[in-house]
């Protein structure tokens, strides 16, 4: 069984999503974050056949919807992130996660791209049952979702530059470098800026994601105008 593996951090005004503000407010960012998280949270536990994971940092007391999250992550297994970087917490997280799961698999997202679906990550999944590796870029040059058939190569994240435009091709290289045949998930965009937002939004309706970004935008409507 496929460890679900989804790394987070509390929705705490003025700790997330700060590449949103403005037009968002602090506040207002956190609400969009925890709406993201949630949706994500509800993608995985809907995803069948799957152990789901959060490597976690921040705390709930004090978090946007800390209580429903709460309740939202009940029966997850719960990881701190360690590390001083990116790069090393990724590394850290998945290496807790195959000392815990000897010998699974692991797919790993994070908490922007609240698009995901169950049957998308279902795929992903099935596709890491033929290959070594999967990698999902992202629009700006990053990657969505990596997924090893044995974490422990998730070593090699420590020497790959993140959040750069070229975090995306330098991850693909490093697995290549590794000698591990790789599989493309399908490029998504995630969540950074205004502009990520509203397209996220647009792309999911129905979901608290684009309830909450909709309601960052009626917020911007001057008062007596349509």
């Amino acid at each position: 069984m496929t460890v679900l593996l989804v790394v987070a951090k509390a929705p705490v005004p003025g700790a997330v999503k700060t590449r949103l503000c403005p037009p968002a407010s602090p506040a207002q960012a956190a609400r969009i974050a925890a709406a993201a998280l949630r949706d994500t949270l509800d993608a995985v536990r809907a995803t069948p056949g799957v152990t789901p994971v959060l490597a976690w940092t921040g705390r709930l007391d004090g978090a946007v919807d800390g209580a429903a999250l709460a309740e939202a992550l009940t029966g997850w297994t719960m990881l701190a992130q360690r590390g001083a970087d990116l790069g090393e917490r990724l590394a850290n997280a998945y290496a807790e996660v195959a000392a815990a799961y000897p010998g699974r698999p692991v797919l790993q997202i994070g908490m922007d791209t609240p698009q995901l679906t169950p049957a998308r990550l279902a795929a992903a999944v099935r596709r890491l049952d033929s290959v070594e590796a999967v990698l999902g870029a992202a629009l700006d040059g990053g990657w969505w979702s990596l997924g090893l058939r044995d974490p422990r190569h998730a070593t090699l994240l420590r020497t790959v530059p993140m959040s750069t435009p070229e975090t995306g091709r330098g991850t693909w290289s490093a697995l290549g470098e590794r000698g591990l045949r790789t599989a493309a998930l399908p490029v998504l965009r995630d969540v950074d800026e205004w502009p990520d937002a509203l397209a996220v939004a647009a792309s999911v309706p129905s979901g608290r994601f684009a309830r909450q970004v909709g309601a960052v935008r009626r917020d911007l409507v001057p008062r007596g105008r349509g």
